[in-house]
């Protein structure tokens, strides 16, 4: 009975990581179109989420839990518009450093991840029933 419980806790744990990460993902993504707020200024720069493992006492288990959120220090994407209030002197406007093709696949991913802890949830709770069941028969 306790591993169930245990396992049921570890894939939560797994869960839980993932949907921070679609999160911090979906902000990446809400923000790859906005521009700096003052000429010349920095637009927002690309976030990236860790992971790291965890010793959980009462569970006697490492676990997974969302780590440090990084900035991805890469280049800002820049496009010469002169004509756009938020230019430098030489015309150019920073765009942010997000590419959207790799955070929907990031995005993918973590989706994946997240359902595949959820079927080992959805598994260990039929297993716990059938269990059940048959203790009461």
């Amino acid at each position: 009975m306790m591993d169930f419980i245990k396992s049921i806790a570890i894939a939560a744990t797994g869960m839980r990581a993932q949907a921070g990460r679609m999160r911090i993902i979906s902000e990446n993504i809400a923000n790859a179109d906005s521009t700096a707020q003052v000429p010349g200024g920095d637009p927002y720069r690309r976030r990236i989420v860790t992971f790291r493992s965890e010793l959980d006492r009462e569970l006697g288990a490492n676990v997974v839990v969302l780590g440090r959120i990084a900035t991805d220090n890469s280049d800002f994407r820049v496009k010469h518009e002169p004509d756009n209030p938020i230019a430098d002197a030489n015309g150019d406007v920073k765009y942010p450093n997000v590419n959207p093709l790799v955070e929907m696949t990031d995005l993918r991913d973590a989706q994946r991840s997240y359902e595949s802890n959820l079927n080992v949830i959805t598994a260990t709770r039929r297993m716990l029933q059938r269990t059940l069941d048959i203790l009461k028969s």
